[in-house]
């Protein structure tokens, strides 16, 4: 008989980062609250996450980070106030980011890298899975990158990350993963078995050009790992050591997934995200577009 494997109902959003590379526009408010069009980035994680059937959200947050809870917070004032001038479809925007989802807080003092953010949720996610989405990368996808995940989880019931194929000259930016193709669901082009995992290497001493991107599906025994590493690249406490240290005793997948991610976290990353989620929008997209058309080169 299959062991029942238990089910993903929490997800963590480590949003505790300085996001240094939008200064001066990051210096009072967090860059997980940029707008892209006209919602703030890490709505668009949390999107993902409800339409990839997970509700429970746990934001790893820091000093000056306290408009993401007024945004998912409820708002009197301008609940009433619209309510008062009878525009009942920005009415209906506002409640639906109070009410999608139940959200708790954890503070991280000290920006000490991406497995300590983590690590601050320990207590929040007791001993079952668990996401974590960085609002950073923008995932545009038919299915819901973390739904595709979290469907690679539910059939072998161990840790998967997401994958995807970068340039050569940007393989120093990401972890990266030697890995072995799986057959799964009768391809084998997207599924990896994970053997090692690299952070930012440099190109020539890569094992491949498949790197981690901000998705992941992990098991609770990641929390014994993130405190067995010490400061990895940077001087921070990476979670690319520690999912290495995790490897040693358990499985760990990699999914290369179906869709676009744009890095919002990079100015560039950040405007052709604007762009391209401008134009497939039904009351901008045809305006905008013929405004783009007009732009002299």
């Amino acid at each position: 008989m299959k062991k029942m494997i238990p089910k993903v109902r929490k997800a963590v959003f480590p949003a505790a980062g300085l996001g240094t590379r939008f200064l001066p526009a990051t210096k009072a408010q967090p860059k997980e609250m940029l707008p892209l069009v006209d919602k703030p980035l890490i709505q668009y994680g949390v999107e993902e996450a409800i339409h990839s059937g997970v509700q429970n959200i746990l934001i790893v947050t820091g000093r000056n980070k306290s408009s993401i809870e007024d945004h998912f917070d409820v708002s009197f004032e301008l609940e009433h106030t619209l309510e008062q001038k009878g525009k009942d479809d920005l009415l209906a925007i506002v409640r639906a980011i109070s009410d999608m989802i139940n959200v708790a807080y954890v503070r991280q003092k000290e920006a000490l890298g991406l497995g300590h953010a983590v690590l601050r949720a320990r207590e929040l996610v007791g001993n079952e899975p668990f996401a974590v989405v960085l609002s950073d990368d923008v995932i545009d996808a038919e299915t819901p990158c973390l739904r595709q995940l979290l469907d690679v989880y539910e059939f072998y019931g161990a840790s998967v990350v997401a994958l995807m194929e970068v340039p050569e000259e940007q393989v120093p930016a990401y972890g990266i993963v030697d890995a072995e193709p799986v057959e799964h669901h009768g391809t084998s082009d997207r599924l990896y078995r994970i053997r090692n995992l690299v952070e930012k290497p440099e190109p020539s001493k890569a094992p491949s050009r498949l790197a981690i991107i901000g998705r992941y599906v992990l098991t609770p025994e990641i929390f014994e790992s993130i405190e067995s590493i010490g400061p990895g690249a940077g001087g921070e406490i990476q979670l690319t050591d520690a999912l290495r240290h995790l490897l040693r005793n358990r499985p760990i997948y990699g999914y290369r997934f179906e869709g676009k991610r744009y890095d919002a976290g990079d100015k560039l990353g950040f405007l052709k995200a604007t762009v391209e989620f401008a134009l497939k929008r039904d009351d901008l997209g045809a305006s905008f577009r013929e405004y783009l058309k007009g732009i002299d080169p």
